[in-house]
């Protein structure tokens, strides 16, 4: 059974709760903007700052993060592009090779956004000739990242000639213009600091003897995004490049127990009610896989005010805890949870409500869950 006193200090309380339907999401914007204010002192500087907006899907997170001076963002979908772009963010990449309609959609966000500069991903020699011949057609320049597989094994080219001749490609090609190297290290989750920070640079090797490769070629203005949260502040210590954490803003418990370096806040919680009470020590909560994330091993969430407990079962409207704490409830009690992972948690609601000053008076809109806003 898990046991987590040390989180029940109280802070996510709202006094309104029995206003609030359940499940569902509260985010605490004054603890978001403290870990802006750590992002910033962890990069140096807010411009070296590429937040990735997929861990919160919010325009409004967005904005507050401009208000502190970023300007430049990370999106996996055009949804999330859109968002961001009607904020009046800068400069958005979609780090994500578009395929398919996918490429056109690309290309219609930067036609009704043309102040703001929007790139994309690409590792495959047939997609950058479709995203010049999409550019030309439409007589649009379209910015174009070289994804780098750096180890994840899940997208991009392993650094090395074919790399090199990829980047010439890009910049070769009509109407596109190559960017930089797109370099997310995902697959590094090693708790301890000074191992990460070696297991990181040993990973980045290969990526810079690649970037010295294009440099021979001529390239001196070599732009570099890398990392994601766990390795952020490895990067950080790393001259020339941009960072793009994205946990961070929310924070989860996934993270916060495994990265106990990173000095960052929760800032969103689950709030959840007994719906039943079917056996002596068993509470059925109405937080089912619809709710909260579900891919990874129990458990999934962390119920602070719970003191010994089991997640014995999860359907897709139903959890069931067993504790022997279950006396001191009744059928519609509510409890806050912390959720394992926070990203896909926030996919599963269309709102989150918002706390300030211990009170939930307004929601946010989740409008980038949609995978279509408009584009």
């Amino acid at each position: 059974m898990s046991n987590i006193g040390s989180l029940s200090d109280g802070w996510y309380t709202v006094s309104n709760a029995e206003d609030l339907f359940s499940p569902a999401l509260i985010v605490y914007p004054d603890r978001i903007e403290q870990n802006i204010r750590t992002m910033i002192s962890i990069a140096g500087d807010a411009k070296r700052l590429r937040p990735h907006v997929k861990t919160h899907k919010m325009a409004e997170i967005v904005r507050l993060q401009m208000k502190q001076g970023i300007s430049r963002f990370k999106c996996a979908t055009v949804s999330e592009a859109e968002m961001v772009a009607g904020c009046g963010a800068d400069d958005i990449l979609l780090a994500y090779q578009p395929v398919g309609p996918n490429i056109g959609r690309f290309f219609n966000l930067i036609l009704k956004f043309p102040e703001i500069k929007i790139s994309c991903l690409a590792d495959t020699p047939e997609i950058m000739h479709q995203l010049s011949s999409e550019a030309v057609k439409r007589n649009i320049l379209a910015h174009v990242w070289l994804d780098i597989n750096c180890g994840m094994n899940r997208t991009g080219v392993v650094p090395g000639e074919h790399a090199v001749s990829l980047y010439r490609m890009i910049a070769s090609l009509p109407m596109l213009e190559a960017e930089g190297l797109h370099v997310y290290d995902g697959h590094i989750h090693e708790p301890d600091p000074v191992e990460r920070g070696k297991i990181c640079e040993e990973a980045f090797v290969p990526v810079a003897r690649l970037m010295d490769a294009l440099r021979r070629e001529g390239i001196q203005s070599l732009k570099i995004i890398a990392g994601g949260t766990p390795s952020f502040p490895v990067h950080a210590r790393r001259e020339g490049v941009e960072l793009s954490p994205g946990t961070t803003l929310l924070w989860d418990h996934g993270y916060g127990s495994a990265f106990s370096d990173m000095d960052f806040l929760h800032a969103a919680v689950l709030v959840t009610r007994i719906i039943s009470k079917p056996a002596p020590g068993l509470l059925c909560l109405d937080l089912g896989h619809k709710a909260v994330a579900s891919e990874m091993p129990q458990p999934r969430v962390i119920f602070p005010d719970l003191g010994n407990y089991e997640i014995t079962g999860h359907n897709e409207e139903h959890m069931v805890v067993k504790t022997p704490d279950s006396s001191r409830f009744t059928v519609g009690d509510m409890l806050y949870g912390i959720p394992y992972h926070i990203c896909p948690t926030v996919d599963r609601h269309d709102s989150a409500y918002v706390a300030r000053d211990g009170k939930v008076l307004e929601e946010w809109k989740i409008d980038a869950r949609r995978r279509k806003i408009t584009i």
